[in-house]
């Protein structure tokens, strides 16, 4: 067909030429079947005269879909009231059906045709050639075989690569997809074989659901069921499996675990036989899979055999004997070594009950019965025993498609031809999982203690059995369960063969697919070249790992129930599932057509609002704003016309567009498309009734305007302003002169582009898209005479001023319950020099408040600034090296590397030490004799975790400053080029203005502190090292509505979070009121937790604004120091781990003198009165206690220290045992069965790690006999709590090794905890309402004390299937 542009530039179909004169109709198509396609349109503009059928045709060939498998309906109608879709078939024109000629737009919405989504042309083809429709198709079990097509495979789907042919919809496979919850792909492979399995299938559908004495949501065969009528006659391409899981009682955690689909087929066949008890279907699953064989031991001697009869399911099959480089190469050869008998001879050798004595003998398994279903495991997970590791075996095994079990029933050993009481063999079976034959793997197992179940063979056994004959032993294979992947984990599959066509399909979750006999072959495993010994390791992970076989038989074999040949109760069945997918489609359709917005609106009293509106596509947006008025509960506030919705931009915080004269219009239409995930934004703005509404155009930037005063030093709150990218910086000052009332001509603006990267706009013909504006901007303004204009930007006081509010935080300071003045007995420790001893004796009797010494502060520092402001004019014509080392107004460094001769950075030091001396001494610093700094006060405050003894701070690094030393060098006084702390670096201006300002200067870290893990206050010299440093610091009263805390002792602290932690200490001085040596400083994090920070030379760029911090009094550390928690290790207690006292350890001290120095804290901090030689300090792991320190044990050579570290104390009833590093102490409790109670923890103390030592010294404190005595080694964290329900069989008692630090014990250091108990006392005998009491007690028990944990992460959860709905809940299980 010819095509000619439409008046929108897309092509459009060209009609016949005697209609080109014709009116013609424009017609806009949205295509809504998927979200590719919702925001694509098709424009077509076609005669008035065109027929509906041949619109349909149109759409069909410019879509690519098949005519009459979409709906094309109006897409928006004046009124509320949905038309019904356009008839495809109608040979209506286009005027009579209502479209509108003459240019105007016609909205048509293409959809899907009954739930189904149109099908593609190129894919249909094929599948109008079957000539079915939908209804009959419905009654189809499969597909029919195409045409031409042998037995149902043809070569369209042959491929030479290993992936499977194209997904075919529905339509064409005739089967659904089951979805996968999340890791469920084991449980919908072997659904799908169910389902394909017609005797299996039939039989479900023969039992009928009681809905009297059950309820339907844990029933599982009602909910298998279901499945399969859904799976039958569902039009849907895949369907959830959550009823069937959630009728196994599993919640959605099971989704996320994976299991082994041949463990899961036995499950669930046990739960179908306890729920089909005195049923019709109680003995399906015997009937259908249950094999049988005999498992027999046969004297070489005399011919006496003894054997006994098992049941199987499925016979695993090895693919790699044990100890062996070869693999097994099919299914024949692995069946053949299943049944191969083996010789017990030598230490091996049988006790025959004839001979009397111990004779060589044959042991091995015959089948004795074949189910109908032959099920075989292909054993591919095994354990590699230098690894210590699960490995899958990827080697090639074979299987044919037609298995002959003949071969495998008249197997007999030489010796039956000797002996007349050897019985013959039978006609079928095979091993059950756990029989005792040797499975060909390991020797390890042909020592059976099962095999003694002497029977003597005679004639009268063969009477009863009845042979099958061999002809009637062929199997044919219709299913094979695919893993991929490794022993750690993989997914599944099936490839299952129709019954009813032959054909085999792929069933891999929601995708159904047809495949060929060449893509079963490449599920043998293996390799296509030869590796030698490692061909497993390299061979793909894709094979198949459970086959399922079908006897051949035509009086058995079954075809699928067709709906025809439905039970009454599944034709009811199927009627209520239809029901229900309808309903489920309509529902679908409305949500559909349902735009989700996420809504904003600046509340005139309750500030920003979020909500989410949820309003239908063919609402107009007059309509939505009703609704988004209500939703915000804006009526007492704003009347609705001061309202409407405009487009809004959260991440940026841009308003985008307003929709001026658009009030009518649908909000399909408005937002593009159905917004169906709450990704479009709109803001519901308010206006007060004088104001009138701004219009947002498209294209405009939103700039948020700050103006600065250099004079107040102020910066106010933004103004917003639109403007266009291309506009340029000119205009750009015009507009803001315009919003701002300032004068454009001596404007200069500042662009942030991001954090604390800033730009000043100075070309006048650029555009704000070449300076960077994006959608949403901050720039600054200043507009004033001074001669700041004529200073280079990183240099003017306008750079200063922003760089000084970029980096400033707001930070709460919880002071100390002394207030200033009220420790005038501790004297300041005052820095030396200037005229600071005079000014502290001038103030003695001049105490001010905390108020006048701020005013008095800000003052000074103002005063500073424009002194030194003129000495940096003066000296404009200095060298760039004399320029870096003046003092800012905002930043002075007192460097030793400085030349004395620069007096204006002397004399501002001075000025600022002398009146920091002043602030101090108001703050309480009465008295000339300074105190010793180490002095510890007697009235120092508790930590918080003194306080709250149950806050365990272990496991964090207390000092959380910043996140390295190297990102945080801005405080440092001699640093080079400095980062910032968000890691911007040369890409930004501020980098390099920041080089310029400390050029020539070097980096002087000192790293000794940092290597000894402690930081100290005081360098080398005995000087301050915060003396030096000065960043902006103000501080002032907190008001009661900022803070949680009581105003009166907090303070708000505005501060440079460049600033070192002593620089900022040594500000906080005269708020404390006392030297920065004698506070400690802790920060608060949102859970309460309090954590003392203690890297002076660090910077507090981790901080950010309204952080809060806590401030106690007590000793800072110094060089070499450590503080350290203190806990007391009460084993025997509900709580075993007490805290007592925060002290401090130093390196080289030995644990002893640390002890000497932690006495008297105890005496006096807890009231605990020790003596030394019955006290013992050990390593704490959160918890658990670990190694005994030793009295000569020295810290940081002996003992790795490190900050905040934690240490247990425990109070001995005798002298200390521990004498050698040799020792061993191990925690013992007795666990005693016939009373169900456990005794208290007694310790063992071990000169070696020997297994019998242990065990002796056990024997000793317990008076069992030794050889009685078993013991297990304790899981989890101290003190290892576990149910005595559990604790006897859970535990692994006895293990069989002769040390304490090889596996599974792993008992290394001191603290490990041991259960033991004596092996002749029997188990309490429990009634079932005691075990109930008593689990109840236990749980109460155990969720207290907060020690029901999962022990061992890596373990598999077992699969269980529960018959009442659901695991007992236990409040003590997580």
């Amino acid at each position: 067909m010819e095509m000619v542009p439409s008046e929108e530039n897309q092509f459009v179909p060209k009609e016949i030429q005697n209609a080109a004169d014709e009116p013609r109709v424009l017609c806009i198509i949205q295509d809504i079947t998927s979200a590719k396609t919702v925001n694509e349109r098709l424009t077509l503009n076609l005669p008035v005269s065109t027929s509906l059928c041949k619109l349909h045709q149109d759409v069909a060939l410019k879509a690519g879909y098949v005519i009459g498998t979409f709906e094309l309906a109006w897409g928006h109608t004046p009124d509320t009231v949905r038309k019904p879709p356009l008839d495809h078939s109608s040979e209506m024109s286009l005027s009579d059906a209502g479209f509108e000629p003459g240019g105007k737009k016609n909205f048509l919405q293409l959809g899907d045709k009954e739930g189904e989504q149109p099908q593609i042309a190129s894919e249909s083809a094929a599948a109008d050639s079957s000539g079915l429709d939908d209804s009959s198709q419905e009654r189809l079990i499969g597909p029919q075989p195409r045409d031409g097509a042998a037995g149902g495979c043809s070569s369209d789907y042959s491929s030479p690569s290993y992936s499977y042919s194209s997904i075919l919809s529905k339509s064409d496979t005739g089967y659904v997809g089951l979805v996968n919850q999340a890791m469920t792909c084991y449980l919908n492979s072997l659904l799908q074989t169910l389902f394909m399995t017609p005797e299996f299938r039939n039989a479900l559908y023969n039992w009928e659901f009681e809905e009297l004495e059950e309820d339907p949501v844990t029933s599982i065969p009602y909910q298998l069921q279901r499945l399969f009528v859904l799976l039958q006659t569902s039009k849907k391409r895949a369907i959830e499996t959550t009823d069937v899981t959630r009728s196994f009682g599993w919640d959605s955690s099971e989704a996320w675990q994976q299991h082994d689909v041949q463990e899961l087929c036995r499950v669930m066949f046990d739960a179908l036989e306890q729920k089909w008890k005195q049923t019709e279907q109680a003995d399906l699953i015997n009937q259908l899979y249950q094999g049988k064989l005999k498992d027999y031991v046969r004297c070489l001697e005399c011919g006496y055999e003894s054997w006994r009869t098992d049941t199987y399911l499925d016979i695993p099959l090895v693919i790699r004997p044990f100890g062996a480089s070869q693999a097994y190469g099919s299914v024949e050869e692995a069946l053949q070594a299943f049944i191969q008998p083996e010789t017990l001879d030598g230490p091996n050798q049988y006790f025959c009950e004839r001979c009397k004595k111990k004779c060589d003998a044959r042991k091995g398994l015959r089948f004795l019965h074949f189910p109908y279903l032959l099920t075989l495991q292909l054993k591919r997970f095994d354990f590699d025993y230098t690894t210590m590791h699960r490995i899958k075996l990827n080697d090639c095994m074979t299987f044919p498609e037609e298995l002959d079990m003949s071969p495998f029933m008249d197997v007999e050993d030489e010796v039956r031809t000797k002996s007349p009481q050897t019985e013959s063999c039978t006609d079928s079976g095979a091993e059950n999982e756990g029989s005792c034959h040797s499975d060909q793997m390991s020797n390890d197992f042909s020592t059976d203690d099962c095999v003694d179940e002497g029977i003597c063979l005679d004639s009268t056994g063969s009477a009863e059995r009845v042979l099958k004959p061999k002809s009637g032993l062929t199997f044919e294979l219709f299913s094979v369960m695919v893993h991929s992947g490794s022993a750690a984990g993989g997914h599944y599959y099936a490839c299952i063969r129709s019954f009813s066509d032959g054909q085999w399909y792929s069933f891999n979750d929601q995708h159904v697919s047809k495949i060929t006999q060449d893509d079963i072959r490449k599920t043998y495993g293996g390799s296509s070249g030869s590796r030698g010994y490692y061909s497993s390791a390299f061979a793909s992970s894709t094979n198949a790992y459970m086959l399922i076989y079908r006897l051949k038989d035509p009086s058995r074999n079954s075809k699928y129930f067709s709906a025809d040949d439905f039970p009454e109760h599944i034709t009811t069945l199927v009627q209520k599932e239809k029901e229900t997918e309808e309903q489920e489609k309509r529902q679908r359709e409305i949500e559909r057509n349902t735009c989700k917005i996420k809504l904003f609106c600046m509340h005139p009293v309750k500030m920003m609002m979020e909500s989410k509106l949820e309003v239908h596509k063919d609402k107009t947006l007059r309509e939505a704003t009703d609704m988004a008025y209500k939703m915000m509960d804006l009526d007492a506030a704003v009347p609705l016309d001061c309202c409407r919705l405009v487009k809004y931009d959260e991440f940026h915080e841009y308003l985008e567009r307003s929709y001026e004269g658009e009030e009518d219009t649908p909000m399909g239409l408005l937002l593009g498309g159905v917004k169906s995930s709450y990704m479009f934004d709109l803001l519901l703005e308010t206006r007060r009734s004088e104001q009138v509404f701004q219009p947002y155009k498209p294209g405009e930037v939103m700039v948020k305007v700050h103006v600065v005063d250099l004079t107040s030093e102020n910066i106010a709150a933004p103004v917003s302003v639109r403007a266009y990218l291309n506009q340029s910086i000119t205009e750009f000052k015009q507009l803001i002169a315009q919003a701002t009332g300032l004068c454009a001509e001596t404007m200069r603006v500042v662009l942030e582009r991001c954090y604390n990267d800033l730009r000043l706009l100075y070309v006048p013909n650029k555009t704000l898209k070449a300076e960077g504006f994006f959608r949403s901007n901050k720039v600054f303004v200043e507009s004033s005479e001074s001669a700041d204009h004529q200073v280079a930007f990183t240099e003017s006081l306008l750079w200063k001023l922003l760089d000084r509010h970029g980096n400033t935080i707001r930070l709460f300071v919880l002071l100390p319950e002394q207030s200033p003045g009220t420790m005038a007995n501790k004297s300041l420790n005052h820095k030396t020099g200037g005229d600071s001893d005079a000014s502290c004796e001038g103030a003695k009797d001049d105490r001010k408040s905390v108020e006048a010494i701020l005013e008095e502060s800000t003052e000074k520092l103002k005063n500073l600034s424009l002194q030194q402001q003129q000495q940096q004019q003066q000296g404009s014509s200095t060298s760039d090296s004399q320029k870096s080392s003046e003092a800012s107004d905002f930043e002075h460094i007192e460097s030793p590397t400085q030349d004395a001769n620069t007096s204006s950075s002397v004399c501002v030091a001075v000025d600022n030490r002398e009146l920091e001396n002043r602030i101090q001494a108001a703050g309480g610093a009465s008295g000339g004799a300074s105190s010793d700094p180490e002095n510890h006060f007697a009235g120092e405050e508790r930590s918080d975790s003194e306080v709250n003894n149950d806050r365990s701070t272990s496991s964090v690094d207390s000092d959380i400053l910043s996140s390295s030393h190297s990102s945080d060098t801005l405080c440092n006084a001699e640093s080079g080029p400095i980062q910032l702390a968000n890691g911007l670096d040369s890409h930004s201006i501020t980098s390099s203005r920041r080089s310029k300002a400390h050029e020539g200067k070097k980096e002087t870290w000192d790293t000794a502190e940092e290597d000894s893990g402690t930081d100290s206050e005081y360098d080398d010299n005995g000087k301050s090292k915060a003396e030096a440093q000065y960043l902006y610091f103000r501080a002032e009263p907190c008001a009661q509505e900022d803070s949680s805390w009581d105003a009166q002792k907090c303070l708000v602290v505005h501060v440079d979070k460049r600033i070192t932690l002593a620089a900022f200490k040594q500000n906080l001085e005269p708020f404390v009121g006392v030297a920065s040596t004698q506070f400690k400083v802790f920060r608060v994090y949102a859970n309460n937790q309090e954590f003392e920070s203690v890297r002076l030379n660090e910077t507090l760029s981790s901080f950010s604004d309204d952080n809060k911090i806590t401030i106690r009094l007590g000793r800072a550390l110094k060089k070499g120091e450590y503080r350290v928690k203190v806990y007391q290790l009460l084993v025997n207690e509900p709580e075993p781990c007490k805290f007592l006292v925060d002290t401090v350890f130093a390196k080289g001290m030995t644990v002893r003198q640390s002890k000497e120095d932690l006495l008297p804290q105890l005496t006096e901090q807890c009231k605990l009165h020790l003596s030394i030689d019955r006290v013992r300090l050990r390593k704490k792991t959160w918890k658990n206690p670990g190694t005994v320190f030793l009295d000569y044990h020295v810290y940081e050579e002996d003992i790795s220290i490190s900050s905040n570290w934690e240490v247990f104390l425990e109070v001995l009833q005798e002298p200390e045992k521990m004498k050698s590093m040799s020792q061993l102490a191990v925690l013992s409790r007795r666990w005693s069965p016939s009373t169900m109670k456990l005794g208290p923890f007694q310790e063992v103390i071990l000169e070696s790690s020997s297994v019998e030592e242990l065990k002796e010294k056990l024997s000793e404190l317990s008076s069992i006999p030794l050889e009685n005595l078993e013991f297990a080694k304790g899981r989890g964290t101290f003190p290892c709590d576990i149910s005595v329900l559990e604790i006897h069989q859970d535990l692994d008692w006895n293990p069989k090794v002769s040390a304490l630090n090889v596996w599974p014990l792993y008992i290394c250091d001191d603290g490990a905890v041991v259960f033991f108990r004596s092996s002749t006392e029997e188990p309490m005998e429990l009634s079932d309402d005691e075990r109930n009491e008593l689990m109840k007690k236990e749980s109460s028990r155990l969720l207290k004390t907060g020690h029901r944990v999962s022990y061992s992460p890596r373990k598999e959860k077992a699969l269980k299937i529960y018959l009442d709905g659901g695991p007992a809940k236990d409040p003590g299980q997580d």
